[in-house]
């Protein structure tokens, strides 16, 4: 009964996304309709009915409203029903032991999840909580847990396929059957206009002569 998507559907139905204040980067980025978002904003309004009306009004108005729901959303976090099962059942808080391992040109990881020394469930994602939340689910299934019975695991993300580079435009085109292939088109550019010629030294002037025996200048 309480968890993102539940609440998410609950300020939907009171269109509380047109009343969110938001940034400009995050209002042109769909904020208005982030789960996170909207779940915080029911979240404040039911604060506020507790705040205004006490709490048994709070209560009727949360159950009123989660009644009104076409069919209850489903609860994609296993890691915290885990904990419940896992507390109720063995008396013990379960934990994740995650490693990351290089696979082809991606980063994957797997995660078991131990609830004492017995390892619960084994899961893999593209990230550390994906693989936690897989192998918490992959152990709610290996426990009998019916809410998690039936849910199937989530897809597995598809790379991104990388873009080709663009041909050479030197490369010549493929010749039709029969036909020589066309020779490719040269570009003559032209040299660039020619350096001045750097600047010589001014020739040095003759010195004056001096006498043999003295030394002194002539005149």
């Amino acid at each position: 009964m309480v968890n993102t998507n539940t609440l998410a559907q609950m300020a939907e139905q009171l269109d509380l996304g047109s009343y969110l204040y938001l940034g400009k980067g995050i209002a042109k980025g769909g904020g208005r309709s982030l789960k996170s978002l909207l779940a915080n904003a029911f979240e404040a309004v039911l604060g506020a009915v507790f705040l205004d009306a006490g709490y048994d009004a709070a209560y009727h108005y949360y159950l009123n409203r989660y009644r009104s729901l076409p069919a209850p959303a489903q609860d994609e976090n296993f890691k915290g029903r885990l904990q419940q099962v896992a507390q109720e059942r063995f008396g013990s808080t379960p934990f994740y032991d995650s490693e990351g391992a290089r696979v082809g040109n991606q980063r994957e990881y797997t995660s078991v999840v131990f609830a004492g020394s017995e390892p619960l469930g084994t899961g893999h994602g593209a990230t550390k909580q994906e693989a936690e939340q897989e192998a918490a689910r992959a152990a709610l299934q290996g426990l009998g847990d019916g809410l998690v019975a039936n849910a199937a695991p989530k897809a597995a993300r598809t790379p991104r396929p990388r873009k080709r580079r663009t041909p050479s435009t030197r490369t010549a085109a493929p010749s039709e059957e029969g036909s020589a292939p066309a020779a490719e088109t040269l570009t003559i550019v032209p040299d660039p206009e020619p350096r001045p010629a750097p600047a010589t030294e001014p020739e040095a002037l003759p010195s004056p002569q001096r006498s043999r025996q003295f030394g002194e200048p002539l005149e």
